[in-house]
């Protein structure tokens, strides 16, 4: 029987088919995402975080969301979970995905 982390990161891989390359690796109890080797993602805890910078941080912020904490102790600050309206649009979510890994 599948479980949901791994019926949530298939979604996760359904929606990023657009991209090409996309490779899902277990971390952190979660997943990494990597395209063309590059590591732009994490799956984790029900939701989608993708790499961040000054530059695109704030079209996060402005949704609401928030850091990626890991533990109660740590916050990765430069990746920010991904606003669900983005998750369900493929077209959306490959453009910020592409995003991310060009940063």
């Amino acid at each position: 029987m599948p479980s949901r982390k791994n019926e949530f990161k298939e979604y996760v891989l359904d929606q990023l088919r657009l991209l090409n390359y996309v490779e899902c690796k277990p971390m952190f109890g979660g997943f990494g995402l990597y395209c063309r080797g590059i590591f732009f993602g994490i799956i984790a805890d029900g939701g989608v975080y993708f790499k961040t910078d000054l530059s695109t941080v704030d079209s996060y912020k402005e949704r609401g969301m928030k850091p990626f904490k890991p533990s109660a102790k740590q916050t990765l600050k430069n990746y920010y979970e991904l606003p669900p309206e983005i998750l369900e649009d493929e077209q959306q979510i490959a453009e910020w995905a592409e995003i991310s890994i060009r940063l």
